[in-house]
C-alpha cells in the first residue's frame, strides 16, 4: 500500500478502524492515519497495533470517557493549525463510544469535521441477523442493574423496529433473560467475533437464545439484533364501541369517531355512523 507524505488540512478526522480483521481498514482511512498529526484514541495500545500494520508511526494521545472533559480544550486548540485524527478501539467513532461533545466543539470553534466511515459492529450485526433492516434503533449497552434495564426494555418494546444491542460475554444470559421476559416471543439473533476467524450468529426467539446462553457465557464481542414486535391484532366490535361510548362522553360525534379510528386503525365513516347509533341508543 503506498501512502501519501503531505500534510493533511487542519480540523478533525473521523476515522473507522476494524471491529477484527486488519485488512477492513479502507485504504483512505490508512492514508489519514498515518498523515495526521495526532491520532486520538481510546486505548493507544490498541491503535499502535493498527499504525504498525499499516507501517507508519504517528502521534498519541488518549481520549476516552475518563479524561474526555480535560482532552477536548486541548484537541479542539491544536485543530485550528493541524489534522487530529479520532479512532476508537474498533469500529466507528461516537457509535457507542465518546466522540460527540468533540465534533459538536470543534465545529463551534468552525474547524472542518472529515468523517473516513468504515467499519461499525451494529450494521455488521443487521447485515448476519437475517431480521427486519427497514427500521431499526442502536440502544448501546442496557443497563447492569437489573430494575433499570427492565425499564429500559419497556420504553423500548414499544418501538416498531428491529433493536441493535451491545452486550458483554459475562452479561449476555442476564440480558437475554431480561429481554424475553419484557418482549416475549420475539426473533433475535447473537452475534460476536464479526469480521474474525469464529465469527456466528446464532438465531432464535429470545427464550430460545436466553436458554442457551444461561450456563455458557460466550467470549468475544457481542452484538444482540431483536425483530421488531408483530401487528397488534384488529380491534373488535365489543373494544371499538367501548371506546367510543368513552370518548362520546368527551367529544362531539365526529371527534370521538376520529380519535377512536386512529387509536384502532379502523374506517372513520364507519365509526362516524356507529358513533351515531350508540349516541341516540
Amino acid at each position: 500500500m503506498t501512502l501519501l507524505v503531505e500534510n493533511l488540512s487542519p480540523g478533525l478526522y473521523i476515522v473507522a478502524t476494524p471491529i477484527g480483521n486488519l485488512g477492513d481498514l479502507s485504504p483512505r482511512a490508512a492514508d489519514i492515519l498515518s498523515r495526521a498529526a495526532v491520532v486520538a484514541a481510546e486505548d493507544t495500545r490498541v491503535t499502535a497495533v493498527l499504525l504498525r500494520h499499516i507501517g507508519t508511526k504517528r502521534p498519541m494521545v488518549p481520549y476516552h470517557d475518563h479524561n474526555a472533559d480535560q482532552m477536548r480544550p486541548q484537541l479542539i486548540a491544536r485543530m485550528a493549525s493541524e489534522a487530529v485524527a479520532l479512532v476508537s478501539d474498533a469500529g466507528t467513532p461516537l457509535i457507542s463510544d465518546p466522540g460527540y461533545k468533540l465534533v459538536r466543539d470543534a465545529r463551534a470553534a468552525g474547524h472542518a469535521v472529515v468523517t473516513i466511515p468504515g467499519p461499525c459492529a451494529a450494521i455488521a450485526a443487521l447485515t448476519l441477523a437475517g431480521l427486519p433492516t427497514d427500521r431499526f434503533l442502536f440502544a448501546g449497552f442496557l443497563p447492569s442493574k437489573a430494575k433499570a434495564r427492565s425499564e429500559t426494555i419497556a420504553e423500548l418494546g414499544a418501538i416498531r423496529a428491529t433493536l441493535v444491542l451491545y452486550e458483554s460475554g459475562p452479561r449476555l444470559a442476564a440480558t437475554l433473560a431480561a429481554l424475553a421476559e419484557g418482549l416475549g416471543d420475539r426473533d433475535a439473533a447473537v452475534t460476536r467475533e464479526i469480521t474474525k476467524r469464529y465469527e456466528e450468529a446464532v438465531t432464535g426467539t429470545l427464550p430460545v437464545l436466553a436458554a442457551r446462553y444461561a450456563d455458557a457465557p460466550p467470549k468475544g464481542e457481542i452484538v444482540i439484533v431483536v425483530g421488531p414486535p408483530g401487528e397488534p391484532p384488529p380491534a373488535s366490535s365489543e373494544d371499538a364501541d367501548a371506546a367510543l361510548v368513552e370518548a362520546l362522553i368527551r367529544l362531539p360525534v365526529a371527534k370521538a369517531a376520529g380519535e377512536v379510528a386512529k387509536k384502532f386503525g379502523l374506517d372513520r365513516k364507519e365509526l362516524y355512523a356507529r358513533a351515531l347509533a350508540l349516541k341516540d341508543a
